[in-house]
């Protein structure tokens, strides 16, 4: 089964998302009901330091999920048949807990408000093991 970021941007070079960059992290995310989900298994050259996701690889696994989620989200608001490009605007990131390395990350994603056409605001997580690691 075909990604978002497969079936929709194939050549795009996006260091968290983009299938065409063979050194980025290549999330594959894809839609289930409201949400968007993606599992993603970090490797050792991911780690801040023994047993730990680097900090800005968290950033980037829920910037690229959120952009996504508010891709297709807005492409079904709109009726269109192509996804709008999108940007982030404004980026938050909680860390919860150490998210842990060597076991696959559930990211999960939602639109939860979009006032305007081209404009939404998603909230997503990381989980390990059942626990959120990360807003």
């Amino acid at each position: 089964m075909k990604s978002v970021q497969e079936t929709w941007a194939p050549q795009n070079r996006c260091f968290g998302c983009g299938p065409a960059n063979e050194k980025g992290l290549r999330i594959r995310s894809f839609e289930e009901g409201e949400e968007l989900v993606a599992e993603w298994t970090p490797q050792p050259h991911h780690e801040a330091f023994e047993n730990v996701l680097n900090g800005g690889i968290t950033g980037a696994l829920l910037d690229c999920h959120s952009n996504w989620a508010a891709t297709m989200y807005l492409m079904k608001k709109s009726g269109s048949d192509t996804p709008p490009c999108t940007v982030t605007a404004d980026f938050h990131v909680f860390l919860k807990r150490p998210t842990p390395m060597g076991t696959p990350l559930k990211l999960r994603a939602h639109v939860v408000e979009s006032t305007a056409d081209d404009r939404a605001v998603v909230e997503a997580s990381i989980e390990a093991n059942g626990k959120v690691t990360a807003t």
